[in-house]
């Protein structure tokens, strides 16, 4: 969708009327809701901060775990909840697959990949564990992940380790590399004629560091391993285009960033891999290169299917790259102004190109978890504390509807902090 197109896709009033400088409660009528100003001022952020409905008691600084949805979205998806619960068993026995795989179709395009080779899923866990769990392993292969990965996957290599008798071997990556080069080597020396699959995040989920994902999965492929993606934090964030990521497999979370409802994720597997890769849930028999029969789900709530075009719409209303230079800009806001503040301790690398949304900060004589306690019940701001994988601090993750203002806040309760050594 065009942004141009936007408002009018809405229902809202045309771009060109006057801004008015106020937010509306949920259910105001879309005739009588706000227009959006041109370009990237402040006007205009300050436009989509009305469409979310915030939480007076803190400022949220850890939308990592799950994006509010806008209120434009969420309005679309309580009407698809409506229209479901109104045609009952009709829906479910005619069209929810075609829907599903429609709303799929439209997600592969965002992500640049062939329509046959995206699925939707629940969650980032359950695409990533599909693969590990699913994967043909024999006794005595070996697979290679990160002490900084989530714990979920790690989890589930430990498991099919146990199962199957695969070796698993870990890496631990700093939060402050030197060069791309010294993180594809870091993998590299993991590598034997053993390994089968190597995972990596394309953003580290506690620290925000994003990694050369396009230079680890050439050099694996040189070694004959395949590359399985953790992009939990990534689709919506920022542009994702898989194909030039050159991985064999790639999972994400939808409500994260893309802001739809939660329990929505995506899987992509590599056209040529899709066959080999053992179903979560057995399907009735398909094709084994149809990437459908990876996709079995039992009955589910298919108005979250429908809900990830909204967001994908509102998204585009607001442009992704638009979106994550705000974001990028946020970060680096509030991360700039504390780096080389005494006692301040940032764990995500300062090059622009190596984050965007998401950081981390610590205090050098705080703990983790009483950094977030006191930042919560003393100034009001709402963050996650991180205490383990070389990563001691809070990560903070502003969103489209964080002001500096609130930041400024932020930044005046860390030096506080900081200087109560």
């Amino acid at each position: 969708m065009k942004k141009r197109d936007f408002i009018r896709h809405l229902g809202y009033a045309a771009l060109a009327a006057p801004w008015v400088a106020s937010a509306w409660e949920p259910g105001t009528p879309a005739k009588a809701r706000m227009p959006y100003p041109k370009g990237s001022g402040e006007d205009f952020w300050s436009r989509i901060r009305a469409d979310y409905a915030l939480k007076p008691d803190y400022i949220n600084l850890e939308n990592g775990y799950y994006n509010i949805i806008p209120i434009p979205v969420m309005e679309q998806f309580t009407e698809h909840v409506r229209q479901v619960n109104y045609e009952g068993a009709y829906y479910m026995r005619t069209v929810q697959w075609e829907n599903k795989k429609r709303v799929a179709a439209r997600l592969a395009g965002m992500l640049v990949c062939p329509e046959d080779t995206v699925v939707i899923t629940r969650n980032t866990t359950e695409s990533l564990d599909m693969i590990i769990g699913g994967y043909p392993w024999k006794e005595g292969d070996e697979a290679v992940y990160a002490l900084q990965d989530y714990g979920a996957m790690k989890d589930h290599f430990r498991q099919v380790s146990d199962r199957y008798g695969v070796v698993c071997r870990q890496v631990s990556v700093p939060n402050h590399p030197a060069s791309d080069e010294e993180l594809v080597a870091l993998y590299e020396q993991q590598l034997t004629p053993r390994t089968r699959l190597l995972m990596i995040c394309h953003m580290i989920n506690i620290t925000g560091q994003i990694l050369p994902v396009r230079k680890i999965c050439d050099m694996a492929h040189r070694h004959g391993v395949e590359v399985l993606v953790d992009g939990a934090h990534c689709v919506g964030q920022f542009p994702v285009n898989i194909p030039e990521l050159h991985c064999d497999y790639y999972g994400s979370s939808l409500h994260k960033w893309l802001s739809a409802p939660l329990g929505a994720g995506m899987l992509y597997v590599g056209k040529e891999h899709i066959p080999k890769i053992w179903p979560l849930l057995a399907d009735y028999p398909r094709d084994p290169g149809d990437i459908g029969r990876l996709n079995h789900t039992g009955t589910h709530p298919v108005h979250t299917d429908l809900a990830i075009g909204d967001a994908m719409d509102y998204l585009e209303g607001i442009g992704l790259e638009r979106k994550a230079e705000r974001l990028g800009f946020l970060q680096r806001y509030w991360s700039d102004a504390l780096r080389g503040v005494p006692n301040i301790v940032i764990n995500t690398p300062e090059a622009p190109e190596r984050s965007c949304a998401i950081a981390n900060v610590g205090v050098s004589h705080m703990k983790p978890a009483r950094l977030a306690t006191t930042l919560l019940e003393e100034f009001k701001i709402f963050t996650v504390a991180i205490d383990y994988a070389n990563v001691q601090g809070c990560r903070i993750t502003p969103n489209v509807y964080t002001t500096t203002a609130e930041l400024d806040r932020f930044i005046g309760a860390m030096k506080t902090l900081a200087a109560r050594a």
